[in-house]
């Protein structure tokens, strides 16, 4: 049997990786966290998490506003 240390370093799952990116759209993350972030993930996911979260967040944005202006009648 394998203790803890001698395992593979296995990369972090999507939720992780989401999480990451979030707490990176607050300007917050842990010490830890981002070690793993650095030394596990693949910056490619992260990049590309980044700029699909970063579309979603415009679009949210666009539609809210689209929503007030309409409700106001302008």
């Amino acid at each position: 049997m394998t203790s803890p240390e001698q395992r593979e370093p296995q990369e972090p799952g999507l939720l992780a990786h989401i999480g990451s990116v979030l707490a990176a759209f607050f300007g917050v993350q842990s010490n830890k966290a981002r070690e793993r972030d650095f030394t596990k993930g693949k910056p490619s996911t992260y990049i590309v998490l980044g700029i699909v979260m970063t579309v979603v967040f415009i679009l949210l944005i666009f539609g809210v506003v689209k929503l007030v202006l309409t409700l106001a009648g302008v």
